[in-house]
């Protein structure tokens, strides 16, 4: 995400390196080069330059302090416009109503049915809303099926109509639907086209007319760079959304959509999907976003998506087994699981400073623990509890039946102790003294 953006701002801060001072003609130099960034990175014109223009009006009425090169004060600069280009601050999602309405708005294949069930497993989770997902859209093979697979995913209860050809009908009987059952919250995916047409806006403005929906969302496809922000404003022209919301920032996107989006439709970016799966939603922060953009990282938002995994008995559970030093590849394998679900690994070694760029040409994915998960699984459950009992005619079994060699058995194995050791450590740093006996008997 932002990869090559990120690297041609760098570049560019590079013309102030050096310099004693900022000036017209070294700002002039290092903001041509910025603009150039930002159009490849298809971000629209006119933002670009009022963009520029108004960094540069910042910079050169800030005094630079003898303890801030100018390079880092550009840096600073660029980072709060582009916070504020952005949107400045998140915005929180209106979910007022009983029950509260959610009307999803975009094109076909913008991801709206995806990201329909990673918000409802969101606000399930997070707000414990009781969500209900609604089944819209009428014409597209496998749309209501799709809905259905993903509610059974989240468990979620998902209203249906397969024998009605009338969405305006399903949403409204939807809502009553959810009032009888207990349903604070209701989700309504509707249709969407190959492109922006009369029958599409007509039919979902009479959805809204309908329903009467409290947030109105528009989703769109990052990778589709400008023509998304001209989409978004004929969206807007006509539904007069509340949110956008990003998809598939996960992919080879040049991120233009999310810097111009905000100037060019004046509505906030409220959410950004950044994977497959149901997990991979964030709420957007233009600020952390901001600091990404520039190479430094997002620790805060690394921490949040390690909270939502953590679970405070597991902890104290896992905590007692490392002190009696009985962690065991059961609690290697549960902890590898919670690492997954926090996300892509590339999408989540990015978030810690200066490391995005080490690993940018590294291909980390969720594939990297595959091998070690076939491993563990080919052990039998009394093996998994006790690794001191693998000898070289288990290893050999397990190497066997996981499709690779002793040497990875070994290799693994390796790695258990060697974690199962620091983990320990780490523990008994509570207490110093028994810490201490036991690096004496080492």
């Amino acid at each position: 995400m932002f990869e090559n953006l990120s690297e041609r701002l760098e570049r560019s801060f590079k013309i102030l390196k050096g310099e004693g001072k900022i000036t017209d003609i070294n700002v002039a130099e290092t903001l041509k080069d910025v603009r150039r960034a930002l159009l490849d990175a298809d971000v629209n014109y006119k933002v670009a330059k009022q963009f520029t223009d108004t960094v540069k009006a910042k910079a050169l009425g800030m005094n630079v302090l003898t303890a801030v090169k100018p390079g880092q004060l550009m840096v600073k600069v660029v980072h709060d416009e582009l916070a504020l280009l952005m949107g400045g601050e998140a915005v929180d999602i209106n979910l007022t109503g009983s029950p509260a309405i959610i009307l999803m708005s975009g094109l076909q294949g913008s991801g709206k049915t995806t990201f329909s069930g990673k918000l409802a497993k969101m606000l399930k989770s997070k707000r414990a809303k009781r969500p209900l997902l609604v089944a819209c859209d009428v014409y597209r093979p496998a749309a209501i099926e799709q809905l259905k697979v993903l509610g059974e995913q989240i468990d979620v209860p998902v209203y249906t109509e397969p024998d009605s050809k009338n969405p305006v009908d399903i949403a409204r009987n939807a809502i009553k639907f959810a009032k009888q059952n207990g349903n604070d919250l209701v989700i309504v995916d509707t249709a969407g086209r190959l492109a922006v047409d009369e029958q599409m806006m007509t039919e979902i403005k009479a959805i809204k007319d309908a329903i009467n929906p409290s947030e109105i969302l528009f989703v769109v496809d990052a990778m589709t760079g400008q023509d998304a922000v001209n989409t978004a404003k004929e969206f807007n022209d006509r539904l007069d959304f509340d949110g956008v919301v990003l998809t598939k920032l996960d992919g080879d996107t040049r991120g233009g959509a999310a810097l111009s989006i905000r100037s060019v439709v004046d509505k906030p970016i409220k959410f950004v999907g950044t994977g497959e799966k149901m997990e991979a939603l964030d709420v957007f922060h233009p600020a952390r976003m901001a600091d990404r953009i520039l190479g430094m990282g997002d620790i805060v938002s690394l921490v949040e998506r390690a909270q939502e995994q953590y679970n405070e008995e597991e902890a104290k559970r896992l905590q007692k087994r490392i002190a009696k030093n009985q962690f065991d590849f059961n609690d290697f394998i549960s902890q590898i699981q919670q690492i997954k679900k926090m996300g892509n690994l590339k999408d989540l070694a990015s978030m810690i400073p200066g490391v995005g760029k080490a690993i940018k040409d590294i291909d980390l994915d969720d594939n990297a623990f595959k091998g070690i998960e076939a491993i563990i699984y080919s052990m039998t459950p009394k093996e998994r509890s006790h690794p001191e009992i693998l000898n070289g005619s288990r290893k050999q079994r397990i190497a066997k039946g996981s499709g690779t060699s002793i040497q990875d058995v070994n290799r693994l194995l390796k790695q258990f102790e060697d974690t199962r050791k620091m983990m320990r450590m780490v523990t008994q740093a509570k207490n110093p003294a028994r810490l201490m006996n036991n690096l004496r008997r080492r």
